[in-house]
């Protein structure tokens, strides 16, 4: 008794139909939908592929033909442990075996590395001393001596268990869950041929030591690629160690793509008759910056120096800007007498002449404080209570 026939039904065959129909169905079906004939396809090229893998192997068939559809996917799951369509294509298309497309590879390994931004500017070399897994050379990653690996018995070499459970009269649920015996592994070792070294593991641990070169111009976030160099693992091609590079702050500049950015105090004098600043850069040379007398700088003017910026990666002989951001700190109240405030104010230009009517009002200017507003109301609110002391606040509680 077939629980459901929906992948019969795509396929266009019935339950009782041998493999070499199931095949021949599928063939045809395959090369009518392949996205690359028919595009928009894509879908029904999936549900063909999937029905084709369930029914063309006999163990997954007849827990199709008990639990139908939820029980081959693990009672409910997304189907995990399926291949791609274009796999099962590949599998059916070419002899059987499934088309290379290189060795399986590890998982790649991402360590970030503190960089500051005149290692950055200058280029520096960086030694990096981590922990990896390496195939145990006693064993070969064998996990023991030859003859030592042998098929669970328990899931038959699969790694999977498929348990039976019986929901209703003539209704039962296969779930598939990882083999306990070799953890989903499919084999197990012999506990007395066991290899020594790496205690069956098949991997040991070894310390690595990894040059990070920091080139110029290597930006904060960027990556460096180490390839092979992750943890091995047998039947896998080692994975990636990724460095990605993470800048410190720096005390006196901040990078913005090429250019590099500072702020510059100036007192009022300096901004108004000229001065001279030295500006250490990041290779430890000194720049001497020069604002001649009679350029007036203003408060946040932005002014710069070509090629005196961050060096371009890959092409360290062309650089950014440096860019300067004017920062003018004005005297404090009552810094001159009123006789020099007079002689101030003869060299400066004079301001435009300003009408003010005979019946104007007199006022002063006073520090502006944003709490005083606030501090004034709750002076009035206490006032208020104060006026009225005998008065007590009532509520009314409904009953």
């Amino acid at each position: 008794m077939v629980k459901e026939t929906a992948f019969y039904d795509l396929l266009g065959v019935n339950p009782s139909s041998t493999p070499d129909e199931i095949k021949k169905a599928y063939r045809k079906l395959a090369l009518k939908y392949h996205p690359d004939k028919n595009p928009n396809e894509g879908e029904k090229f999936k549900a063909i592929s999937m029905a084709y893998e369930v029914l063309s192997d006999p163990k997954k068939r007849q827990i199709y033909d008990q639990g139908g559809e939820d029980a081959i996917k693990g009672g409910g799951s997304s189907g995990e442990g399926f291949h791609s369509p274009m796999d099962i294509f590949d599998m059916f298309f070419h002899g059987g075996g499934r088309r290379q497309r290189g060795p399986v590879k590890g998982k790649d390994i991402v360590h970030k590395v503190k960089v500051t931004l005149e290692e950055m500017y200058n280029g520096a070399t960086r030694k990096l001393a981590l922990q990896k897994n390496v195939i145990c050379g006693n064993c070969e990653g064998r996990g023991g001596a030859v003859g030592a690996v042998i098929t669970c018995s328990r899931c038959d070499g699969s790694g999977m268990m498929i348990q039976v459970h019986r929901l209703a009269p003539g209704m039962v649920q296969q779930v598939q869950s990882r083999c306990s015996e070799c953890r989903g592994q499919g084999e197990i070792i012999n506990p007395k041929l066991r290899c020594k070294t790496c205690m069956g593991n098949k991997v040991m641990k070894e310390r690595k030591i990894l040059e990070v070169h920091i080139d110029k111009g290597m930006k904060d976030q960027q990556q460096i690629r180490f390839t092979a160099e992750g943890d091995q693992e047998p039947g896998l091609e080692p994975g990636d160690i990724i460095i990605v590079l993470d800048q410190k702050p720096h005390n006196t500049f901040e990078r913005h793509g090429s250019d590099l950015v500072m702020k510059m105090n100036l007192e009022l004098v300096d901004a108004l008759c000229g001065f001279v600043r030295p500006v250490e850069t990041l290779d430890n040379r000194v720049l001497k910056v020069t604002s001649h007398p009679g350029e007036v700088v203003k408060h946040e003017d932005v002014k710069c120096i070509l090629n005196e910026g961050m060096p371009i990666y890959r092409d360290p002989f062309s650089k950014g800007r440096l860019v300067v951001q004017m920062v003018v700190n004005f005297p404090k109240s009552n810094f001159a007498s009123e006789k020099q405030l007079k002689v101030i104010g003869n060299i400066l230009p004079k301001p435009d002449e300003v009408l003010i009517s005979d019946d104007a009002e007199e006022c002063d200017l006073v520090n502006f404080d944003p709490n005083a507003a606030k501090n004034s109301r709750h002076r009035q609110a206490y006032e208020e209570d104060d006026d009225h002391p005998g008065q007590q606040r009532v509520q009314c509680a409904s009953q």
